[in-house]
């Protein structure tokens, strides 16, 4: 009964924690647009990318209202088309986002007219205005947009959007899953400079307009980078292919004082013609000086490569996902 009642709470507090870092998670993506994304028009794809666009046409409606126009519709084409597949968890983050996007923009300006204009100089009374300063104001929000769906993803929900574009892109025309992302997001980029940098629609160019468009492509790029390095981690294991006449040495080396273990390749030289085995080694980054040191002591004429290894599994290293975990790639 104690094991049962132990059992209960872990499942319960796991319950919590799933939910807590989804809303916190969407609490932070949409905190990286309003203070850093939509005051300065950048346009990094999905459907929000597309609300800054809009909003520029139509300035008395909120982007995150042309969130919910966009999501809302997607969502339900998505559960007729795909069923089941899309959980509570999508559905309830990507009608919480736009919402806290909402508030949020109310609080930070002071009044209607500035969040119709959402100008910088006039958020929180003047004082993140970073007008001057675009590429670090698009690497903060980049930053702050990735943290935000890295933590959702990794509670195996998504804000949808462009995601839900690709999925039915990949189910009726047969386009590959990113390619239909990245068809969706190039479209929104592409509408932003047609309305804000030309100023078709609105009357008004922005002044160095196509810059605005480079930025923003850099802001969906640090973006999906912080999203992967949320989901698989950084890459720090190495991989040496070893080639030496001193395997016993190794072998303990290896063994013994690295405490690993390693798997020998059949292999065969190509000009001796001669047939000798290769050590196929794993090690995280900071023991690669290590191992190269002591081979140079061991084997000063062995033939080492060492690569990057991108992503490592079992025992010693990441445990393998399950299989309905969300990829980062």
């Amino acid at each position: 009964m104690e094991t049962k009642t132990l059992l209960d709470r872990i499942g319960s507090w796991v319950w919590w924690r799933t939910w807590l870092l989804i809303f916190i998670g969407c609490s932070i993506m949409g905190a990286g647009f309003v203070l850093f994304i939509n005051p300065y028009n950048f346009v990094p794809g999905g459907v929000y990318g597309m609300g800054i666009v809009l909003h520029n046409i139509f300035p008395s409606i909120q982007v995150g209202t042309f969130g919910y126009m966009f999501d809302v519709p997607l969502m339900l084409t998505a559960m007729l088309v795909f069923g089941g597949q899309f959980g509570t968890r999508t559905v309830l983050a990507a009608l919480y986002t736009p919402g806290f996007m909402n508030i949020m923009t109310r609080m930070v300006y002071p009044d209607a007219a500035a969040v119709e204009s959402l100008d910088p100089a006039l958020l929180l009374n003047g004082h993140l205005d970073l007008s001057n300063d675009l590429l670090l104001t698009c690497i903060m929000g980049a930053v702050l947009v990735g943290v935000g769906q890295g933590l959702v993803v990794r509670q195996q929900a998504t804000t949808g959007g462009t995601d839900i574009v690709g999925m039915l892109l990949q189910k009726f025309t047969g386009i590959k899953f990113s390619t239909g992302i990245f068809l969706a997001d190039g479209f929104v980029v592409m509408s932003g400079l047609v309305v804000i940098g030309f100023g078709l629609g609105t009357g008004q160019a922005a002044p160095n307009g196509w810059m605005l468009t480079l930025y923003s492509l850099l802001t969906i790029y640090v973006s999906s980078r912080v999203v992967a390095y949320m989901l698989d981690g950084a890459s720090y294991d190495k991989l040496l292919f070893i080639i030496s006449d001193h395997h016993d040495r190794l072998k303990q080396f290896i063994l013994e004082d690295l405490n690993r273990s390693a798997t020998y390749i059949k292999s065969k030289g190509m000009y001796t013609d001669a047939a000798r085995e290769m050590i196929f080694l794993v090690v995280s980054r900071k023991e690669v000086r290590q191992v190269q040191h002591t081979i140079k002591e061991i084997d000063p004429r062995a033939f080492v490569v060492v690569t990057d290894a991108y992503e490592t599994f079992g025992e010693g290293f990441k445990q393998f996902p399950d299989k309905n975990e969300i990829q980062a790639e």
